[in-house]
């Protein structure tokens, strides 16, 4: 068992929900097999990760505690640790009426936090309600291609994005060394290779890098990269720069989360293996 990685650790909630790592670090320094996106505003998406394998964030949540390349955990070991501890076992008592600790519990209240991280009021939030100040006339053209060139047919919704799964690299190849396959390798569906679950584009200016393999470093590249693969048409560099000027008005107000202080371990708690 690592005994330090977190769910924080790949989603981090002072970097956009993201760990800013083309694929994340897991246990004994193992390389990710694809990019963390974030947990901000995760409850809006129709399915959790990025091939759609878990229905929702209770399921995701139990997936990297036993991943070897994550958490390096068991459910088991999970639950034993969590309930060694008397301060944790009296707040599960507190809110599910019962000492029992399981792995339902624990993905139960994983999920429950995660249902709070919204980021409302974005700029571009305020301009639909009516503050036409607030975004600038460079966004406000962005905004205008975003809808004319027909990014807003895979990105739309409460947040941006998340509503659907499309394949990457619909009119030209995506070129990636990454071996994700998409829905493909839930589904053994050969027509689902490389079709992924559209990302929120809320926050986009912070949760780089970009794509599934975490290849796009800016915005600037991935737009000029999505008009050219999905869409099939060439951005300007003017273009482009309106356009990242409107998806930077998509940041909205961060979650303001105090750092827990965590329940101490003692001599029944299971000890960490990090190396």
């Amino acid at each position: 068992m690592s005994g330090f990685i977190s769910c924080n650790s790949c989603h981090n909630l002072s970097t956009g929900g993201v760990d800013a790592l083309p694929t994340s670090i897991g246990h004994h320094w193992q390389e990710g097999p694809i990019n963390s996106p974030t947990v901000l505003n995760a409850d809006y998406m129709l399915a959790q990760f990025w091939d759609g394998r878990a229905a929702d964030l209770k399921a995701q949540a139990a997936g990297p505690i036993a991943n070897p390349k994550e958490m390096a955990y068991t459910h088991e070991l999970a639950v034993d640790t969590i309930a060694s501890m008397p301060a944790y076992v009296a707040r599960f008592n507190h809110v599910y009426a019962s000492d029992e600790v399981n792995i339902d519990r624990i993905t139960d209240a994983i999920a429950a936090f995660e249902k709070t991280l919204v980021t409302p009021n974005s700029p571009f939030d305020l301009y639909l309600t009516g503050d036409a100040d607030a975004i600038d006339a460079e966004a406000k053209a962005g905004y205008q291609l975003f809808k004319d060139k027909g990014c807003v047919s895979c990105h739309n919704g409460p947040a941006v994005g998340g509503t659907m799964y499309m394949k990457m690299g619909l009119v030209k190849p995506f070129h990636t060394d990454n071996p994700a396959q998409g829905r493909k390798d839930v589904t053994g569906n050969e027509a689902d290779k490389y079709v992924f679950k559209v990302p929120t584009l809320r926050n986009i200016e912070l949760t780089y890098p970009y794509f599934h393999d975490g290849s796009v470093w800016t915005l600037e590249e991935a737009v000029d990269t999505m008009a050219d693969i999905q869409l099939g048409q060439k951005l300007s560099d003017a273009e482009i720069n309106q356009m990242v000027a409107f998806l930077k008005t998509l940041t909205g107000e961060q979650p303001q989360i105090v750092l827990p202080i965590l329940p101490p371990s003692n001599a029944n708690t299971p000890r960490p293996a990090p190396f």
